[in-house]
Parts: C-alpha cells; sequence; structure tokens
C-alpha cells in the first residue's frame, strides 16, 4: 500500500514516525508525498498547545477532502491526552494514542480483515488507547537511518513526572521511561553504517533518562552521551531540549571531556520570573538557572544556549512579566522559542481564575520577541571572524551549500566562491570562516589548509 505521514510535534514525534515507517516499508508497503496518492494516510498528532489540537483537525480535515477513499489514521499524543474528544472523530478509521504506536500495522491488518466488515462491506473504525501505567517499558522502536536527514534523531527516554502546573505532556506521554545503553548503542553503530555522522539524542524529558533502569549503579544522561560518544563513525552527538534544575557540576565536567559533544544547549526557562517559576511548578529559580547556564558557558566557549519562554501564564502580572523579560535580555539567548500560555484541560493551571487575555498575551510576546530577535543577532554577529567545522546538508538553494556549526549556526557557502563547484556537500564536514552574520544565519567561506593546521585540536578561535 501507499501511505502518506503528516508528523505535529516535537523531535520525539518525527523520529517514532520514522520508526513506524520503516518498519512499514519492511513489510512492503511504500511512502509517498502526495495525499491523493495514498491508501493510507498516518497522522502523528502533537498536543502541548490547544493551537496544535486545532491544527491536527485541520490537516485531518485537509486529507479527508482531498482523498475520500483512504484510511486515515490518528495517533499520538492528542487521542492519548484528550481519548473522550477523539472519540467523536467519525471520519478517522483508526485511532490510537501515543502508547501504542508501533501496532499500527497490526491495527491496519484488524481494520482491512473480512471479520471486521459488516453484511455491507463497511468496515468498523478502530479506537486503542491503551493507558500509561508505573511498569510501562519504553516501547520496542528504532531506526537504522533516515534516507531525507543529515542528523539523525535517537529517541532515548520517554515520559515525563514533573507535572508542570500548565503541561498536558505527563497525561499524553506517562511515567518515565528508558532504552537501555545496549540498545542505544546497537542503534547509533547502524545509524553510523547508513552515512550519518552526527546523532541528536531526544526524550520527552530528557534529564530523567535512567532513573527508571534497575541496575547496580545509578544510570544517567551523561552515561547515554559517553556511550553515543563512543561509536565509530559518529562524529558529533547533540542533545534535544533537557531541564536545567537536572544537570550537576559532574555532568558538566564529564560533558566537556567528550569532544564528540555538540556545544549547543536547550535549556527550557519558561520563564524569569521566580514567583512565576514557582506556580509553574518548575524546580529551579532563575538565579540557579543563570548559575548553570554561566557553568556551561564557561566549560564550552563559544557555546549556544537557546531555551523557551511562556508569556501570559496565570496570574502574571506585568511586573512579572517585566521580571521575565529583563532576565531573558540579561542571558543573551542565541534563539527562544516563544509562546503564549495555552490551556489544557486537567491541569493546575487551567482550573485558575485569574487567566490572562489574549491581547494581553500578543502584546508581551511581541515585546519578547524583540529582545531575543536582538539577542540572537548579537550572537551571530559574534561569530564573525571564527572558523568552525560544518556539516553540511541537503541544498535548499541552488546558490548556496548550507550546514550547521557544532554550536548550531546556519550557515551558507555561496556556490560561485568555489573555484570547482560540486552538485552537493552532503554530509561532508569541512572548515569554513565566519565572514558575515545576516537574519538567522551567517555567510561563510571555505577555510584554506594553512587556516586549519593553525587551530587548536577541538576548539574553534579568531584568525
Amino acid at each position: 500500500m501507499k501511505i502518506y505521514y503528516y508528523t505535529l510535534g516535537c523531535k520525539v514525534n518525527h523520529y517514532e514516525t520514522e520508526a513506524l515507517k520503516e518498519c512499514l516499508e519492511h513489510s512492503g508497503n511504500i511512502s509517498v508525498k502526495s495525499i491523493v496518492d495514498a491508501d493510507v494516510a498516518i497522522v502523528n498528532s502533537c498536543t502541548v498547545t490547544g493551537q496544535a489540537n486545532v491544527k491536527c483537525r485541520q490537516i485531518l480535515h485537509k486529507i479527508r477532502k482531498q482523498n475520500k477513499n483512504c484510511i486515515l489514521i490518528l495517533t499520538g499524543c492528542f487521542p492519548q491526552a484528550f481519548e473522550e474528544e477523539v472519540k467523536s472523530f467519525d471520519f478517522c478509521d483508526i485511532i490510537c494514542g501515543s502508547s501504542n504506536k508501533m501496532s499500527i500495522p497490526k491495527m491496519l491488518n484488524d481494520y482491512l480483515s473480512d471479520d471486521n466488515a459488516d453484511e455491507n462491506g463497511k468496515r468498523k473504525q478502530i479506537i486503542s488507547i491503551e493507558k500509561y501505567s508505573k511498569t510501562n517499558k519504553i516501547e520496542n522502536m528504532s531506526i537504522n537511518g533516515y534516507e531525507d536527514k543529515t542528523r539523525a534523531n535517537v529517541k532515548i527516554q520517554d515520559g515525563c513526572d514533573q507535572y508542570c502546573s500548565y503541561c498536558i505532556i505527563p497525561y499524553a506521554r506517562g511515567h518515565i521511561r528508558s532504552k537501555s545503553l545496549d540498545e542505544i548503542r546497537k542503534e547509533i553503530i547502524r545509524l553510523s553504517k547508513s552515512g550519518h555522522k552526527e546523532v541528536v539524542l531526544v526524550g520527552i524529558n530528557l534529564c530523567c533518562y535512567g532513573k527508571d533502569l534497575s541496575n547496580s549503579k545509578s544510570i544517567r544522561l551523561i552515561d547515554a552521551v559517553e556511550t553515543a560518544c563512543s561509536v565509530e563513525g559518529i562524529e558529533r552527538v547533540r542533545l534535544g531540549s533537557i531541564e536545567p534544575e537536572m544537570i550537576s557540576d559532574e555532568d558538566i565536567e564529564r560533558m566537556s571531556r567528550l569532544n564528540k559533544l555538540c556545544p549547543q544547549f536547550h535549556l527550557s526557562l519558561q520563564s524569569g520570573c521566580d514567583k512565576t517559576l514557582k506556580e509553574m511548578n518548575r524546580k529551579y529559580t532563575a538565579s540557579e538557572y543563570e548559575t548553570l547556564c554561566n557553568k556551561l558557558r564557561k566549560a564550552f566557549p563559544d557555546c549556544a544556549i537557546t531555551t523557551d519562554i511562556m508569556v501570559g501564564f496565570p496570574g502574571e502580572s506585568d511586573e512579572d512579566f517585566l521580571k521575565s523579560l529583563s532576565f531573558v535580555e540579561k542571558m543573551k539567548f542565541s534563539k527562544v522559542h516563544i509562546f503564549p500560555y495555552s490551556m489544557r484541560e486537567g491541569t493546575a493551571a487551567a482550573k485558575r481564575t485569574d487567566q490572562i487575555d489574549g491581547k494581553t498575551k500578543e502584546k508581551r510576546a511581541k515585546a519578547m520577541e524583540a529582545v531575543c530577535a536582538k539577542s540572537s543577532e548579537e550572537f551571530l554577529k559574534a561569530q564573525v571572524g571564527k572558523v568552525y567545522p560544518v556539516l553540511f546538508e541537503k541544498e535548499k538553494s541552488l546558490d548556496f551549500y548550507e550546514g550547521h556549526t557544532p554550536n548550531y549556526i546556519n550557515v551558507k557557502i555561496p556556490r560561485k566562491n568555489l573555484k570547482k563547484p560540486q552538485n552537493s556537500l552532503r554530509k561532508q564536514i569541512l572548515y569554513v570562516k565566519i565572514e558575515k552574520a545576516e537574519k538567522g544565519c551567517c555567510i561563510g567561506s571555505f577555510a584554506d589548509d594553512l587556516t586549519i593546521q593553525n587551530l587548536s585540536e577541538n576548539k574553534y578561535k579568531e584568525l
């Protein structure tokens, strides 16, 4: 069968779609990029905000409108968290949650079986949403390689037990579960053999990795990072989003010894106001967050620190917002994801009566965006004159070669600058000197041999 895939949300969701696709292709199915060509359409949903649910409904209706005869499958966090709501989705043929995505091939076979058809040949809808329990293990899935991607996501952890007051994810993803170090190693070896030079370790609450693994000694995220870095052929290891209160001094010291670890850290802040952080049920203060950033910047010169910021949390006064804005300006993040608070039914924050109106949220988001845009611009300008190894990716333009530095700067090199232009530099790591900063990226040129020789081992400096 021809199968169309649509994924919403985080890197974990994209990893799981890829694992499902690989499984279905192994059974003889093929992937298509057009809705109208599909026999089956699978939508892997997100529910982190109300807008994510709206977008999911829109894509489901779009698929059904463009292809009335395909088998439409909804999976992921939306049905897992809001089971009663999706039960009314009679336009979907199969609905399953985030807990049993890898059961979709079996559900598809069951849906197509003669036993599932009535006397008129009409097939019955299948809804299978399994409840999470503390005894659940991480769902068995892995990937051998990404055909269209240079860097490969590797899911090593699932679930969250933090219960931030605004967040629906613990209900959508269940309790923390981890992949064993041995399975991580085996999967990354396969990815290396398929030609990938960079892997990204991802999870729902990545810093909780290992807490559920019974062993003679405690296993932590740093153990998974060291395992990934030990795989021959892998030249870069990158981390997904991490919680700031769970990184210890020992973790930083051990990470600083790993030459393959990319100096880019996405530390989710949410607010720079201590009052708001406490009401969010975050487990750190702004001062503690700042201390961690300073330690990382000392251990990893030129590192990029990115973050998430929420505006308009219930009860956030003008004074609270200004404290958060001032803190964000002070921290000089290289990139920030800003989003207005979104009420999620079933969370503690949704029950509060001091909700912030939409216009105020919009105004605060714009003010925050202006501050963050300035710090991003300053970060890029500070890279001019430095030399970095760049992993080149699939070209988006005929005018440029494009890739990323270890600290995740998007670098472009004009093709016209090469004496002998190549069709593609994809999956190659080459040294580049940053010449100027533009909006959202840097422009560079290939470093000459003498410049590369003058670089200190695994350090990047101004030349």
